[in-house]
């Protein structure tokens, strides 16, 4: 119970660090939002947990794949923000196409026999 403990608060701490430095500066917000910290604190959470070398490349490769797809959440939000479209619609619009890439990768990797 300890360790669950502590993977939600140092995962808790690292999303709150971006959230905080980005009211001062969105450079290093932005620096430190785009590093894979979530995924690397996956991987290490799997190690400490047993999980095969296997396992973890299986999961590093399924993260590479879908990179792809999300990227389109970055490229639609702020062009919808800049062209005057409110917040919270620009958020579900983006998310929104970012689930439809998602899904449509999703149904190539299983079409084709590629992905996890």
């Amino acid at each position: 119970m300890l360790q669950y403990v502590l993977k939600v608060a140092i995962t808790a701490i690292v999303v709150v660090a971006v959230a905080e430095t980005a009211k001062r500066s969105t450079v290093w917000a932005a620096l430190v939002a785009s590093l894979p910290l979530t995924s690397l604190l996956a991987f290490v959470w799997m190690h400490l947990d047993g999980a095969t070398s296997e396992q973890i490349a299986s999961l590093s490769s399924g993260i590479l794949w879908l990179v792809v797809p999300s990227l389109l959440f970055f490229i639609a939000l702020p062009v919808l923000l800049r062209a005057g479209w409110p917040f919270w619609p620009s958020m579900l619009a983006s998310s929104a196409v970012t689930a439809a890439a998602y899904l449509a990768t999703l149904w190539a990797f299983h079409r084709w026999g590629a992905g996890g």
